[in-house]
């Protein structure tokens, strides 16, 4: 079974798309040097909120990622961010069909 990490932020300055490039070359990267991950995204929920979404091999991994996070934001995005919540769950399932191109 893989585990999630769920945080919900609200955006305090700037848009989501700017949170979402910064994210990108950042956060992804961070993680991605951190065991046992496996993926990663953030999505906008609407009303200047985002949820990010990372997946991890197991719920160590997924507990060890919150600190990691944590002090990525603090330390690159406090001005644009707020955390409101963090959870971090098992997750029983997570499929989907080949994009079609």
């Amino acid at each position: 079974m893989q585990h999630v990490r769920i945080a919900t932020y609200e955006i305090k300055d700037g848009n989501f798309k700017e949170l979402a490039d910064i994210a990108r070359q950042g956060m992804l990267r961070t993680f991605q040097e951190q065991p046992g991950f496996i993926r990663y995204g953030l999505a906008d929920i609407g009303d200047r909120k985002c949820v990010s979404l990372s997946m991890w091999e197991t719920r160590k991994d997924a507990d060890s990622a919150v600190p990691v996070a944590e002090r990525w934001v603090r330390e690159h995005v406090a001005n644009l961010v707020d955390l409101r919540t963090t959870q971090i769950g098992d997750l029983a399932f997570f499929e989907g069909t080949p994009a079609k191109v």
